[in-house]
């Protein structure tokens, strides 16, 4: 649930059998289990970016195209859905005050979102949000995270040195977990390394984050994650999550293993009105 995930609350699912029958329980279980997300239902949610260009060290707005894979995975009940292999990466621009907002669509069943922002030379994260839905029977059960981050949190410190760490702390709610739960831990810069992106050489930043939660859920995480140096833009992310909650009918834990990477540096701008 957290593409490079930090704030993290997982999902935690209704617990309960739902035994129905018909046509009409078929076709809400295939309309509603995990598939792609095309990049053009994406393009259909953004309001309109036609012409605009990166600037102010923001990345430029449209959709952009991410391959990638992963599976999310609950205990109880023992159910699984899989990531990609297309994952469109949204990018809005939130006003003049140099924030933005990036989502990603790992499937129709899981998307995330993260405000980010420009503070001096830096980019920080803000807080943001994560939706799930899973499928027990033909009953949908659907849950939304909001997190807030500690202040400087960071994305893409400047200057940064090799083996320099930064502690951060994100706190959020969610609908089916009571209580607040809490993802810390250090962010730790790798190195700048030069990726190639759809046949272009970028320079980019390299952090590995680690990550405990605690309060409403406890679990860790670990990712490897990669930024535009100069944009902040999401080049290449690599994570193992584990997370633990409690339920009524015993504990349930959550795990997902995924990748993503970026194919193209340049956004699908989209010229309509936001859905």
């Amino acid at each position: 649930m957290r593409g490079h995930r930090r704030g993290l609350l997982i999902v935690a699912v209704a617990l309960a059998v739902v035994v129905a029958g018909g046509v009409a329980v078929v076709v809400s279980v295939r309309r509603n289990r995990a598939r792609p997300v095309s990049i053009s239902d994406a393009q259909r949610r953004l309001p309109s970016t036609t012409g605009a260009e990166a600037a102010a060290g923001r990345p430029a707005p449209g959709v952009y195209e991410y391959r990638g894979s992963g599976t999310e995975r609950l205990s109880l009940p023992p159910l699984s859905q899989k990531e990609g292999p297309t994952i469109p990466g949204s990018v809005v621009w939130l006003g003049a005050a140099g924030c933005w907002r990036f989502r990603l669509d790992f499937s129709t069943n899981h998307w995330q979102d993260w405000t980010y922002c420009r503070h001096g030379n830096d980019v920080e994260e803000r807080g943001g949000r994560s939706w799930q839905r899973w499928m027990i029977g033909p009953q949908a059960f659907t849950n939304l995270t909001t997190s807030r981050c500690d202040p400087g949190t960071m994305v893409v410190p400047t200057p940064r040195t090799s083996g320099q760490e930064w502690s951060e702390r994100c706190a959020g709610t969610s609908d089916q977990v009571k209580g607040v739960g809490v993802s810390a831990g250090p962010y730790r810069f790798v190195a700048d390394e030069d990726l190639v992106v759809g046949g272009t050489t970028v320079r980019a930043a390299h952090f590995l984050r680690l990550r405990t939660m605690t309060g409403a859920q406890q679990g860790t995480e670990r990712s490897d994650v990669w930024f535009a140096a100069d944009t902040g833009l999401p080049l290449r992310n690599r994570r193992a999550i584990r997370a633990k909650t409690d339920t009524i009918v015993g504990s349930s834990t959550y795990t997902e293993v995924g990748r993503f990477e970026l194919v193209s540096l340049h956004p699908r701008a989209h010229g309509g009105a936001a859905g």
